[in-house]
């Protein structure tokens, strides 16, 4: 696919969660250039007046070098690309009191910002949103950005989730992803400004607490103002001063509509930072729930629930990592509605904001992951390229109420540091202590660590799986006894099914393929209702929703077409499961 460029454009506000009127988006045409020894700095590529002849190719920002939406499709390791922007900065954008942000979605692995030559910024972690202050480094009239990033996936130093270590896909692990893979824009912003809030809402008091952090020379003192809205309709407002760069505001709400699975009822907010020089407004959303957890049971507002998610991991044929559009990240939460999935298991990628936004307003419950294959955690090394990215993810994420869940780990192996499982378990927890945490999905727990102790079954005989299961529960006999190093009661099959299928019965996936439809359709019907009816079980995630490269067991093709008539598998899952009717199916 090289130099041939295919139309697509992000263009949309990338953070409905936390949104100014004053933006820009830089996403589209940039300079690009490929960096495989690492040697730009040395040959002077971040100089303002760096040759155009370094900069030898073009790409499409923001999907990454080896996609064809880049218009390059260049899938072979390099260990660092450089991005430049040569762009007009007009005098308002720069007037007193007035602050300009450059701002990042994501870029894989290691980022340095310049503007016109001079330092602008660092940022580490392939996932998280990059916020630069290039306010001393413009100019009025015709100035230069330029970006490199450090992308050594091989290096067992970096989070990489699913992309592959080896020049090929293979198995479960697929394309890899070079560089800024999500929307980069400009926001100006006043000196003193509301830097992140973090919301908690209160559906038995009827409230909901703003807590912001608010930076600024002179934000001391200053009145921050809060407004809820439903549906247009003013519901609740409340004020609170600013003291030592923070302020909380409770809003007492006049009317109270709970979000609920397939019903995600947002209130609208607005938050206004006044009494300085210039105002500050941000807008944004929040949704009124409760999660709790008892006895490794999810109880959503009160009611316990039963977990029908599907494992989406977030890749595209067209862009890799990045949707090709927000429709197309909108069309994947109902693909999986349509089969009678609830929600999703976010697997091995931290998804961008947009897409949580999405699952935010359509009521789909989802289980926020790290991206934590590629990164040893067994050593030192593990504690500093992974720990504070996963506190950038909880920050960023925080306000979303599809998310139910955090597990930032995946299939950890015995060798896994247990200080540090331990350290990120604390930490997850004294930053959110309003979801429910999973240590390690899948194998390795560490006792008492998880919430809901979960495992990964791909059994593909739906009589044996049943047996395990109905052993759990009327035995007490631990369905979880190969890896992990302590026997589990299972709650959540976080990982089951992966039925390959695939016209051509080519492709990667777990077990013996079927032979037939028919097959197919009644291994899934046996696999599910095995968990659906087992009392000691309170959810499944089903591999997965859509194929991936050479894994065909999705449940559409990779190119989004469905394997079968989705209301087959919608009949399945849309039964009510035992845990659901019986008694304790609502909290005291």
């Amino acid at each position: 696919m090289a130099g041939k460029e295919k139309k697509a454009m992000r263009t949309e506000h990338p953070r409905p969660d936390f949104r100014r009127d004053s933006w820009v988006c830089l996403n589209g045409r940039w300079e690009f250039a490929e960096d495989p020894g690492c040697s730009g700095r040395e040959r002077g590529m971040q100089a303002a007046d760096a040759p155009d002849s370094l900069f030898d190719l073009k790409i499409n920002v923001p999907f990454c070098r080896e996609s064809e939406l880049s218009g390059l499709g260049h899938r072979d390791f390099c260990d660092a690309v450089w991005y430049r922007k040569k762009l007009m900065i007009s005098e308002g954008w720069l007037e007193d009191g007035k602050r300009l942000l450059l701002r990042i979605g994501a870029c894989d692995w290691k980022t340095r910002i310049w503007v016109n030559g001079k330092p602008a910024g660092e940022h580490t972690g392939g996932y998280t949103d990059i916020c630069c202050d290039i306010t001393p480094f413009v100019e009025d009239g015709d100035n230069v950005i330029t970006v490199m990033a450090e992308d050594r996936t091989r290096s067992g130093a970096q989070p990489s989730g699913k992309q592959s270590m080896q020049w090929a896909s293979h198995g479960c692990f697929y394309t890899r992803t070079t560089g800024i893979w999500q929307s980069v824009w400009l926001e100006s912003v006043p000196e003193d400004r509301i830097s992140s809030f973090r919301i908690f809402p209160d559906t038995e008091g009827q409230t909901v607490s703003v807590v912001l952090a608010v930076s600024g020379p002179h934000s001391e003192g200053m009145t921050v103002r809060a407004e809820a809205d439903y549906e247009g309709k003013s519901v609740g407002t409340a004020e609170a001063r600013v003291s030592g760069g923070a302020a909380v505001v409770k809003i007492p709400l006049s009317e109270l509509h709970l979000w609920e699975i397939g019903n995600g009822r947002l209130y609208g907010l607005k938050l206004t930072l006044s009494g300085g020089a210039l105002p500050d407004t941000v807008r944004s959303y929040f949704g009124m729930r409760s999660v709790r957890v008892r006895d490794g049971f999810v109880y959503l507002n009160g009611k316990r629930v039963f977990q029908r998610l599907v494992l989406d991991q977030g890749f595209y044929p067209d862009g890799i990592y990045t949707a090709p559009s927000e429709q197309a990240l909108i069309d994947d939460i109902e693909r999986s509605q349509a089969c009678g999935f609830e929600g999703a298991r976010l697997h091995q990628k931290i998804f961008e904001p947009l897409f949580l936004y999405h699952c935010d307003r359509l009521g789909y419950i989802v289980w926020g992951e790290h991206g934590n294959w590629g990164a040893d955690i067994s050593g030192r090394d593990g504690w500093a390229s992974f720990i504070p990215e996963w506190i950038e993810c909880l920050r960023r994420d925080f306000n979303h109420p599809a998310i139910i869940g955090w597990c930032p780990l995946n299939e950890t192996q015995r060798n896994q540091d247990p200080s540090f499982v331990r350290a990120l378990a604390d930490v997850t927890r004294s930053f959110d202590p309003t979801r429910a945490y999973i240590d390690a999905s899948g194998w390795t727990h560490i006792e008492g660590l998880s919430d809901i102790p979960d495992n990964h079954d791909y059994e593909q005989d739906p009589k044996v799986f049943r047996a395990r299961y109905e052993a759990q529960e009327k035995n007490g006999e631990p369905a979880d006894t190969r890896r992990n190093p302590f026997p589990v009661t299972t709650r959540f099959v976080s990982e089951y099914g992966g039925i390959r299928w695939s016209v051509d019965g080519n492709g990667w996936g777990y077990g013996n393929a079927p032979a037939t439809p028919d097959e197919f359709i009644g291994r899934f019907r046996g696999l599910t209702d095995a968990l659906l009816d087992n009392r000691s079980v309170g959810g499944l995630c089903y591999t997965q929703l859509t194929d991936v490269e050479q894994e065909v067991n999705g449940l559409y093709t990779y190119g989004r077409k469905a394997k079968f008539d989705p209301a087959i598998f919608r009949a399945i899952l849309s039964r009510r499961a035992v845990i659901e009717t019986e008694s304790g199916a609502e909290e005291e």
